[in-house]
């Protein structure tokens, strides 16, 4: 008997989706939204690197005379001052003040346009996301048996593999274009220096955008896999979207009695208006209007309205209270139609409910 009831424990359990189930529905905007805010976002690293190197070499080729000639002019500067230097603490010093210059002159625009460039795709990836979750310190992450799942998980695997082909691709590429070049290397020690050294910098530029445009493909179709990668890590249980459905908008049988109960309650205040009326208008079995009239008021007052058994009910409680009721259908149905409950009458039935009201005012006088 332990047995069956634990197994029994265990379907049930199954059956209300706590034992877990296969994940086949898509995420929802929710689940999407917490995700962003831990830092789970569509993110490839291969782009970044792919716009990085795009703009350092872009720039790096844009400024390329001028770094040229500032390193070369400051460089036949040195060697043909180089006998004069005493090399005395303060000439180091300025020395090394104007090597610096001379780096931030000539460096710092390529990394201006780098750090540019790479935050631009990063929000363009992102957008803009500040999480401090993946800083949080974790005890999972320096336990060495989650340490080689993660190194042996399909998504390690995938990468391992991307990063192959990549080498693969790329490699292939710059066989494609040396073959071609390597032979032609060994006659620029025939031209002079400036000569060699542009032709060198022409060709490594044209085989560097050769590369990053390969790159570039490959990165563009990682950011999509990331995407697709992301959407699968975030699917859902269909018993986890229901779960969030009812935390976000509420259990769908909680809501149902509360208006159960909200209408009960609407019901029973209507009804207590009911003895308060003047005359019951009705149609005569499936539409009940409560009407009253007092001096002061604009128009007449509907009090309560109702269709068969609360126009049945109202009817009741009119008769106990001996209020006069008056079949008027047309009118019944109107009121019924284009009057809330503590509405006033509208111009256009003044005339039928002024009637009504006159022939009850009128059976109120011979009663007494």
């Amino acid at each position: 008997m332990e047995y069956d009831a634990e197994r029994f424990f265990d379907l049930q359990r199954f059956a209300e989706g706590g034992g877990g189930g296969e994940k086949t529905e898509e995420p929802t905007d929710k689940k999407r939204r917490d995700a962003r805010k831990k830092g789970q976002v569509a993110r490839s690293q291969e782009l970044n690197a792919a716009f990085v190197l795009l703009a350092g070499f872009f720039v790096l080729r844009l400024l390329w005379e001028y770094i040229y000639t500032s390193i070369a002019g400051y460089t036949a500067y040195i060697f043909s001052n180089l006998a004069s230097v005493s090399f005395s603490t303060e000439s180091v010093m300025q020395l090394f003040l104007e090597m610096v210059v001379l780096m931030g002159k000539t460096a710092f625009p390529v990394m201006l346009g780098i750090m540019i460039l790479a935050l631009a795709v990063n929000f363009f990836q992102v957008g803009f996301v500040i999480s401090t979750e993946k800083l949080e310190p974790k005890l999972d992450n320096i336990n060495p048996i989650n340490g080689f799942g993660r190194i042996f998980s399909k998504r390690s695997l995938v990468e391992l593999a991307k990063s192959l082909f990549k080498i693969l691709i790329i490699g292939f590429f710059l066989y494609l274009y040396l073959k071609d070049e390597i032979p032609f290397m060994p006659y620029f020690i025939y031209y002079d220096l400036g000569h060699s050294l542009a032709e060198i910098a022409d060709k490594i530029f044209t085989m560097a955008f050769q590369v990053i445009g390969v790159i570039m493909v490959m990165a563009v179709a990682d950011y999509a896999y990331q995407s697709w990668q992301t959407t699968q890590d975030l699917m859902m249980t269909k018993q986890e979207v229901k779960d969030e459905y009812k935390q976000t908008e509420g259990d769908p049988q909680i809501k149902s009695r509360i208006k159960q109960k909200q209408r009960q309650m609407a019901m029973s205040r209507m009804m207590q208006e009911v003895p308060k009326a003047d005359v019951i208008v009705t149609n005569p079995t499936h539409f009940a209007v409560a009407l009253v009239y007092e001096k002061g008021m604009s128009a007449p007052k509907v009090l309560a309205k109702g269709q068969d058994l609360v126009a049945q009910k109202i009817k009741e409680i009119a008769r106990e209270n001996r209020i006069a009721i008056v079949e008027n259908k047309p009118l019944a149905r109107a009121l019924y139609d284009t009057v809330e409950i503590g509405g006033f009458v509208p111009e256009e039935l003044y005339q039928a409910v002024a009637e009504v009201l006159a022939y009850v005012y009128r059976l109120k006088k011979k009663k007494f």
